[in-house]
C-alpha cells in the first residue's frame, strides 16, 4: 500500500516559470552558468548559487543559509508564490517524439522505512548527512525524488482527464524539451488519486536515492527531537514525481577514457581480467543487464564485465563506480579522479 499527499507547491508565477526554469547546475559548463547567472535575474540557479559573485566561497551551513536567504528573496519579489491549496499535479514532458508523464506529490518517508519503496541502489552516509543538513537549513525541496509505479488504469484515466484541460504551464526549454503542467485541487479527485494509491504494493525508486534517505534522516531526527509529532507534519513526506512504468525511460550512465595507458588490446583486457569476468559480445551495442554488470566498448567490440565478488568495510567501496575506479580506472589507466 502506498500513501502519497498533496501539498502546497511554492512556484514560479505563469508569467515567468520560462526564465526561473532550469536543469541541475552540475549540467552546465562553468562558462554556461556565468552567462546565465549575469543575464537572467529570475533563474532558480541565483539560488542554488548564491555567492556566484563573492571571491570566497562559502560551505556547509554557511552556504546552505545563503541558498535560504535567496530563497526567501525569491518569495519576497513575487517570482516564486506558494498555491492556496493543497493539490497534486500533473507533470508532461515532451522532446521530439516522446512523451512522459506523471504526477507530483508528497511521498511517505514511512513507506521508504518500511520498504514499501523500493532500493536498487546503495547510498553513501556523508552525502545524506549533507543533503538533511540542507533540508533542515533551508526548509524546501526543488528537485523531487523520480519514484515508478505499475500502471494503474484509474489514475492513468484521471491524468489523461486532466491533460484535455488548459495547463497551468507551458513552455520550452532550450534543450528543446516542452514542459506542461497542470494543478490538481479538487479534493474529491485527490482522494481518488490517494485511493488508488493505496492499493499499489510497491514503488520503485528510479533516481533520487540519496535525496529520499537523506529526507528520511532528517525525519528520524524530528521524531525523536518531537516524540508528539503530528503524522501529517510536512517532514514525514518528501516530494517526488511519480511515473507508470510504462513512461519510464531509464539511460545509461556512460564514462569515456581516451587513453589505454599505453596498453594494447590484449593487455588491456587481461589486466581487467583479474578483477572482472569478461566476456566478447560483439560488434552490436551491449548493455548491462546483471547487478555489478558494466559494458565497455574498445576497438569496435561490446564486453560484459562482471565485478568478482569481494567484501568491502565501507557502503561507498561497493557502489559500481568505485569499484570500477579500484579496479580499472586508477591501478590500470591511472585516472585517479
Amino acid at each position: 500500500m502506498a500513501t502519497i499527499r498533496p501539498f502546497r507547491a511554492v512556484r514560479p508565477t505563469r508569467d515567468k516559470v520560462n526564465l526561473v526554469a532550469s536543469r541541475s547546475y552540475l549540467s552546465y559548463s562553468d562558462e554556461t552558468l556565468k552567462e546565465k547567472l549575469d543575464n537572467n535575474p529570475f533563474t532558480f540557479l541565483h539560488i542554488i548559487n548564491p555567492d556566484y559573485k563573492h571571491k570566497t566561497k562559502k560551505n556547509g551551513t554557511e552556504k546552505f543559509n545563503l541558498v535560504k536567504q535567496k530563497f526567501t528573496d525569491f518569495n519576497s519579489e513575487g517570482t516564486l508564490l506558494q498555491d492556496e491549496k493543497k493539490s497534486i499535479y500533473v507533470y508532461s514532458q515532451k522532446k521530439k517524439n516522446k512523451t512522459f508523464t506523471g504526477i507530483i506529490a508528497a511521498a511517505s518517508v514511512d513507506d521508504y522505512l518500511n520498504g514499501n519503496i523500493k532500493i536498487h541502489e546503495k547510498t553513501i552516509t556523508k552525502r545524506e548527512k549533507i543533503f538533511k543538513d540542507y533540508l533542515q537549513i533551508t526548509g524546501f525541496n526543488a528537485d523531487p525524488v523520480l519514484l515508478s509505479y505499475s500502471d494503474n488504469e484509474n489514475i492513468n484515466l484521471i491524468v489523461s482527464n486532466k491533460m484535455l484541460e488548459r495547463s497551468e504551464y507551458e513552455f520550452t526549454t532550450t534543450n528543446k524539451v516542452c514542459h506542461k503542467l497542470w494543478k490538481i485541487d479538487d479534493k474529491q479527485i485527490i482522494n481518488k488519486i490517494v485511493s488508488e494509491f493505496k492499493n499499489i504494493e510497491d514503488i520503485y525508486i528510479a533516481d533520487g536515492h540519496h535525496r529520499s534517505a537523506s529526507s528520511a534522516l532528517l525525519c528520524k531526527n524530528l521524531r525523536k527531537e518531537n516524540p508528539n509529532y503530528n503524522p501529517e507534519d510536512n517532514f514525514n513526506f518528501f516530494m517526488s514525481f511519480l511515473i507508470p512504468e510504462s513512461q519510464l525511460n531509464i539511460i545509461n550512465f556512460n564514462r569515456l577514457v581516451k587513453h589505454t595507458n599505453g596498453f594494447t588490446e590484449q593487455e588491456l583486457i587481461s589486466k581487467i581480467e583479474k578483477s572482472y569476468s569478461v566476456k566478447n559480445k560483439g560488434e552490436n551495442i551491449y548493455s548491462p543487464i546483471l547487478k555489478d554488470e558494466i559494458s565497455m566498448y574498445f576497438e569496435g567490440k561490446w564486453y560484459s564485465l562482471i565485478a568478482h565478488s569481494k567484501k568491502y568495510n565501507l557502503t561507498f567501496e561497493s557502489l559500481d563506480p568505485s569499484i570500477l575506479s579500484e579496479n580499472i580506472l586508477s591501478p590500470i589507466l591511472g585516472i585517479t579522479d
